[in-house]
């Protein structure tokens, strides 16, 4: 049980990583910041991703906790 929840922590980890990547390239701006002073809101894929994002931070937050207090 112990093995099987941490190998799905270490994918869910590389894919939340993968997709965070993903977002930081598709602004277009450094990683400090925007050039552009305005509020734009996320759309389409970048929405998704986003939404996909907070949710396997949940499901990581979850199991995290799952295996600190178990184990």
């Amino acid at each position: 049980m112990e093995r099987v929840l941490l190998i799905i922590q270490i994918i869910i980890s590389i894919t939340l990583v993968t997709i965070i990547l993903m977002q930081v390239r598709g602004q277009g701006q450094s990683l400090f910041g925007s050039a552009e002073g305005g509020y734009r809101t996320r759309r389409g894929l970048e929405k998704s991703l986003f939404q996909l994002t907070v949710i396997l931070m949940v499901v990581f937050l979850a199991i995290s906790m799952i295996v600190v207090r178990v184990f």
